[in-house]
This record gives structure tokens, sequence and C-alpha cells, in this order.
């Protein structure tokens, strides 16, 4: 059984999370990507971590041994398109584009498509574990699974105004995943003693 506090922990995070990503999506519809957008996105990847283990915690018992290997597998894409994130917003943005484009060719072109393709099948699976397991509302579940892979698909394109959409709606069904969490009845943790 996990502590009390680790699945309101991971759902504040998931907030956190939902808000940077869909913030910056609001102001990049009619401002392009700016420093400071790319600079939130970039550092909120790292609430990604504790959001998806809340949410996993939230439906471990329903979701069986499919629902831990989904988790794991999630959670290494997620710990890698983590890097990718950071990586892009906050590093990749702020290089000249001769130097951008010399630094994705070669190993670090694979890197990184291959991080985002570890984080696409975890993200599907997860998702799927999520529908079957029935625990979250069908359509949040859905939504995770669909809206993150389309984030995913267009992180490594410029921006456009559908970008900004599928942004707004990862962060909606964060939040609302998020939120499930966090108003389930949770058990106390055993008395050690």
């Amino acid at each position: 059984m996990s502590p009390s506090w680790l699945p309101r922990f991971g759902a504040a995070c998931g907030v956190l999370l939902g808000l940077s990503i869909g913030v910056p999506g609001i102001i990049e519809a009619f401002t392009g990507e700016t420093a400071l957008t790319s600079f939130v996105i970039g550092l909120g990847a790292a609430f990604g971590i504790p959001a998806a283990t809340a949410f996993y915690l939230h439906q471990s018992d329903a979701a069986g041994r499919f629902g831990a290997v989904a988790y794991a597998v999630n959670l290494i894409g997620l710990t890698l398109f983590t890097g990718v994130a950071f990586a892009l917003n906050l590093v990749i943005f702020f290089l000249a584009e001769p130097v951008t484009a010399a630094l994705l060719a070669g190993p670090t072109r694979i890197a990184v498509f291959g991080g985002m393709a570890v984080f696409v099948a975890g993200t599907v699976l997860f998702g799927v574990s999520m529908v079957r397991a029935r625990v979250f509302p069908r359509p949040a579940a859905w939504g995770y699974m669909v809206s993150l892979v389309a984030l995913t698909a267009l992180a490594p394109l410029p921006d456009t105004p559908f970008t900004s959409i599928v942004h707004v709606v990862v962060c909606g069904v964060l939040i609302w995943m998020s939120l499930s969490v966090r108003s389930a009845k949770t058990t106390a943790a055993p008395a050690v003693g």
C-alpha cells in the first residue's frame, strides 16, 4: 500500500503538469513559442512522473498485471520524453539554427526519436490499461492516450494553432484525471508501531 500522501502529491503534480502544458499552449496560439513558454513547458515536464504514479496507484487494483506492465513502460517512456521536452524547450530552443540542425543529426536524432517512440508506446499501453480498468472516467482515459500521442507527434514540428489546441486538451485531461485521484476516498496507511 502506498503512503496516503503519495496520490495527493501526484494529483497536485498532475494539475501543475497540465497547467505547464495548457497555459503556454494558450499563449503560444497568439504569440508563437517564446522563451518564457518554452521555459515553463521544459521545466513542467518534471511533474509527469509523480502524476503518472498517482494515476497508476489510483487504478492499480483494477488494472492487474497488464496495468503494472503498462505503467512500467509508460514510466520509462515518460522519463525519456521528459528529457526530450527539457532538451527541446530549454536547450535547443535557445540555439542558433545551424547549431540546432547539427545537434539533431546523427546519434542525438536517434535518441530523441527513440525516446519519443518509447513514450508513445508507454502512453498507449497505459491508456489501454486505464480504459480496461474503468476507474477513471472513460473520456479522460481515452483523452489521455489520444492527446498525449498527438502532442508527441507535434513536438518536433513548428507550432500551429492546432498544436495550441492539443496543449489545452492535454491540460484538461491531466487536470480531470488529477481531480479524480484527489477526490477519491483514500485510506490511511497502517500505523507503524
